[in-house]
């Protein structure tokens, strides 16, 4: 793992700031401000078991000073909620394509000069045996480090705590993820399942 880590240069200043840091005093989270000293990378969400970790996720980031982006189908970026949508860091993909979804996101980051995107690798709030591997290969096509996000809900901690540079063998990869978010609880833990591949899903299978 190579771990590149600075300090916020958020300027800790504005309504949004101000409100977040209320938000969380109230209920009793802590943050941490280490971010990644790097323009690009693909930031996953982790654990994901409930509907509060995005609201919760965003106040974060508030407080953290950094611009989180997500992708979606362009279906629901439609009129003025599809504008609003941009605003609050929506990017549209066409999932119409012959082009699959990673190789999209790939091109997306290829022609940006910075640019963070959160994905959740469980793909689902729900309980599931195997997680996504499509943010690995992402990573790996589009050259960036992947960012260990975490809302730990046992310790009330949030942030960001370090970076993964991908190998290409996501086996070995996968365990230092395993390692990090070992000793992370999610609101509703009985749902966070193994992090583990899909022996179907394995590079070069």
């Amino acid at each position: 793992m190579n771990i590149k880590i600075k300090k916020s240069l958020h300027r800790k200043k504005g309504l949004r700031y101000s409100f977040a840091r209320i938000v969380l005093k109230i209920i009793g989270w802590k943050v941490d401000q280490q971010v990644p000293d790097c323009k690009k990378y693909l930031l996953i969400a982790v654990p994901h078991t409930s509907n509060w970790d995005l609201p919760l996720m965003l106040i974060v980031s508030m407080v953290i000073g950094v611009k989180l982006n997500w992708v979606s189908k362009d279906t629901i970026f439609k009129g003025v909620f599809g504008t609003y949508l941009k605003w609050l860091g929506g990017i549209p993909v066409n999932r119409r394509l012959r082009t699959n979804f990673s190789d999209q996101v790939i091109e997306v980051f290829n022609k940006a000069s910075e640019l963070i995107i959160v994905i959740a690798p469980e793909g689902t709030r729900s309980r599931t045996e195997f997680w996504k591997t499509g943010f690995y290969h992402i990573a790996v096509g589009a050259k960036i480090p992947i960012a260990f996000g975490y809302l730990d809900y046992g310790k009330k901690e949030a942030g960001i705590g370090s970076l993964l540079y991908p190998t290409g063998n996501i086996e070995k990869d996968f365990e230092a993820i395993r390692d990090f978010y070992k000793n992370k609880t999610g609101k509703k833990q009985k749902n966070f399942g193994p992090i583990q591949v899909n022996p179907e899903k394995l590079i070069g299978s």
